[in-house]
């Protein structure tokens, strides 16, 4: 009888602390009721709650956050892989959109849709020069599989305005911006997001490069902004043993979860170096850990920016959602991947962590690999060669890159920023493009031949007083070279693709230049072979 006595008081307090735990909810619930049946002016109901959630989400962490349908339905388009729509890489010139480049094997392309066509109208209504946003064009051209669009197209050559029937299609999005041959035996793979397509984008990437010969790899992570945890176990996969574990979570509700490798990986023998930088986060920061903490190859670069919080999407009636934190991500040796963020909440928080790289950068962390201390509570060792490594958010490179700094001047950021650089390379692409398909007739021919000539430069320089920027020789002078390449790069994207684009690019890159120095003056073997302890 006693027993019993006690079970039910037991039962009670359980019962008890329940009706206490629902207060909070039914306070919100209350309120919400009470404003929108007695307030003295009519309210959107749905705007009071969203802002509720907003406001509740800003006082947790900084990536708990909420998107409404609209935003929902964009933000999970680049990551599943594809969109339906015409197919089409375009820029928008003083209010005309002009065509990049058709998306090969698209509809645009079946359709007969050129390179340097410009589209006026869409459906009969004018897009040209009527002040019409990229967004509203590109809703206008994107639909459903299958629909068709009526398209006005001015051709240079051509007399009149040519008119197009295109039948929207499902356009592929790749997350792999360029795989080549950078020597000939070392390959180079760039990952620019982590989407449902990438494991098998790689891994048709490492079978095309491996036929090339390619005995080693540079991994491209640079500004790689994360994606989905599932692209990241596939592409780590690659390169683990069986069982190697690839990364793990651990959160108060969340119950620890590890991933491991399968071992199916074609590339678990050969040299490997990643390349990171500041903005390499999430997905990112798993892959780069992984390989770091097996011993699997080395890192290249700067440290990450330090996002390992493990979102769980939750959706709404509505189509909206709440992105809630519920674990951290831990590499292999135990690493926790997200830096520290402040104790303040609410706007203070998110305005502190986003000043986080600018503090990097006045620190002197970004320009000096000996500006970063760690505590020895921060050290771990990897787990074949122990190795000393570090925590506290981010992952630190075995080879530290300094950020380039001499090359970037307000002048130059003007250019960028103005749309100047980009502006002339269409037009002149739009005026040049047979006669540089007739004189360069593939991109090898192209890079070899091809340079940014003193009249090209006078017509950036016109272009850039035309927008009024002001001329500054010794601005002008440090950032030439810089300017060049990205020109030349743009021209060959123009022509070709963004494999070329990178192509160009990574001969200036300081960080693919180290990655090349690493493998071939015996860097990569110290490290790899022996340690660095």
């Amino acid at each position: 009888m006693k027993r019993m006595f006690s079970l039910l008081l037991c039962l009670a307090a359980i019962g008890a602390a329940a009706q206490d735990n629902r207060i909070p909810l039914r306070k919100l619930q209350m309120a919400e009721v009470a404003i929108s049946r007695l307030y003295v002016d009519t309210v959107d109901e749905n705007r009071l709650v969203e802002n509720a959630i907003i406001e509740m989400l800003a006082q947790l962490d900084p990536h708990s956050t909420y998107t409404n349908a609209e935003e929902t339905k964009a933000m999970n388009q680049p990551l599943q892989g594809g969109f339906e729509g015409i197919g089409i890489q375009f820029q928008m010139i003083e209010d005309t959109l002009l065509v990049i480049q058709p998306v090969s094997g698209g509809p645009s392309e079946k359709a007969g849709i050129l390179a340097g066509d410009r589209i006026t109208t869409v459906n009969d209504s004018a897009i040209a020069g009527v002040k019409m946003g990229t967004d509203e064009i590109m809703r206008r051209l994107k639909g459903p599989k299958g629909t068709k669009v009526n398209l006005g197209v001015v051709r240079r050559g051509m007399d009149g305005l040519l008119h197009f029937t295109v039948r929207r299609d499902k356009i592929p999005i790749h997350s792999l911006d360029a795989a080549y041959m950078l020597e000939p035996h070392t390959g180079y793979i760039r990952i620019n997001r982590f989407a449902m397509t990438t494991g098998d984008e790689f891994r048709q990437a490492l079978k095309d490069l491996r036929r090339q010969g390619m005995r080693d790899l540079v991994l491209d992570l640079q500004g790689n902004g994360g994606g989905f945890l599932n692209a990241a176990i596939d592409v780590a996969n690659e390169f683990l043993r069986q069982r190697d574990l690839i990364v793990y979570t651990e959160g108060r509700s969340a119950r620890h979860s590890e991933f491991l490798a399968r071992g199916s990986g074609t590339f678990q023998k050969g040299r490997l170096v990643v390349l990171a930088d500041e903005f390499s986060a999430s997905a990112s920061e798993i892959v780069t850990g992984a390989i770091q903490d097996w011993d699997r190859g080395v890192v290249v670069g700067r440290r990450t920016f330090g996002k390992g919080l493990v979102q769980r999407p939750i959706d709404l009636p509505d189509g909206s959602m709440i992105r809630l934190t519920v674990a951290r991500y831990y590499t292999p040796a135990g690493r926790c991947i997200q830096k520290p963020y402040s104790e303040e909440k609410g706007d203070g928080m998110l305005e502190q962590y986003g000043m986080d790289l600018t503090n990097r950068l006045k620190h002197g962390e970004l320009m000096h690999a000996d500006s970063i201390h760690f505590p020895d509570s921060l050290k771990y060792q990897t787990l074949r060669l122990h190795r000393t490594v570090y925590g506290g958010g981010g992952i630190m490179p075995d080879f530290f890159v300094p950020i380039d700094t001499t090359r970037y001047t307000d002048y130059h950021r003007q250019l960028s920023a103005k749309g100047v650089i980009i502006r002339s390379t269409t037009g002149y692409i739009e005026q040049h493009r047979q006669a540089l398909k007739k004189r360069y007739k593939d991109f090898e021919a192209f890079d070899r031949k091809f340079e940014i000539d003193d009249s090209f430069m006078a017509n950036v320089r016109a272009l850039a007083d035309k927008e009024g920027i002001a001329f500054d020789q010794e601005q002008y002078d440090r950032s030439l070279p810089l300017i060049k390449v990205q020109l030349k790069a743009l021209i060959a994207r123009d022509l070709w693709d963004m494999n070329e684009y990178f192509r160009v690019m990574n001969t200036a890159d300081p960080v693919v230049g180290q990655a090349l120095r690493v493998l071939n003056e015996g860097a990569y073997e110290k490290v790899i072979t022996q340690g660095k302890d």
